[in-house]
């Protein structure tokens, strides 16, 4: 198994490295621990991971600039890579960098999609009042929507930003009763009712089966 740093270290690091070969997966550190555990569920021996900080999810105006400057810097060193970032806030502009740079990169608007599936994403468009959390962004909750938002400085502030969603879904990736009731407990924190999908990895392992399966 290879080891990261706790998943708070991940939100301020600029480079996670796993072992791996000729193709290089460039994604946000969100997806570090799901990506890894993909990497050594195949034995896909050939690819090594490489992760922005994740802490970019909160600037996305960011990210685009940031992927580019992350594929200048490793293209000498892999025959491929990939980009592991949805569209992500980016307005179309991080796939018109891939395009430009000849990378590929995973297909959805973010990455609640992906992991559920885009299709099946894509049904749930009366779902506008939806909050969704990740494992990810449930461990980090206090990181990335408590204290970014202001909540635990000024609660009032709930409902001028939380007033009109209606629930919160957690897209599980992982069967972790402890992390579901943490869900739950954020859920609460944000008076909004709770909704529980194992998604697994969705089009996120799908998307990786076939960078891998390409030679």
């Amino acid at each position: 198994m290879v080891d990261l740093p706790p998943d708070d270290v991940l939100t301020q690091s600029g480079l996670v490295a796993a072992p791996g070969g000729r193709i290089l997966i460039l994604a946000c550190g969100a997806l570090a621990r799901e990506i890894l555990a993909l990497i050594q569920l195949n034995g896909w021996d050939h690819m090594t991971l490489a992760c922005l900080p994740a802490k970019l999810h909160l600037y996305p105006d960011k990210i685009t600039e940031a992927v580019e400057e992350s594929v200048h810097k490793h293209r000498a060193n892999f025959e491929r890579i990939f980009v592991a970032y949805a569209d992500c806030g980016t307005g179309g502009l991080l796939q018109a960098k891939c395009d430009s740079l000849g990378v590929e990169m995973i297909a959805g608007p973010h990455c609640y999609s992906f992991f559920e599936g885009n299709d099946a994403f894509g049904q749930h468009e009366d779902e506008i009042t939806a909050f969704y959390l990740t494992d990810f962004l449930v461990k980090q909750f206090d990181a990335f929507v408590w204290r970014p938002m202001g909540l635990d400085r000024h609660p009032e502030l709930r409902d001028m930003i939380f007033g009109n969603y209606t629930k919160l879904v957690y897209q599980a990736q992982t069967k972790d009763p402890a992390l579901r009731a943490k869900a739950e407990e954020c859920a609460r924190r944000l008076e909004l009712d709770f909704e529980y999908r194992f998604t697994g990895y969705g089009d996120l392992a799908i998307a990786l089966d076939e960078v891998a399966a390409k030679k």
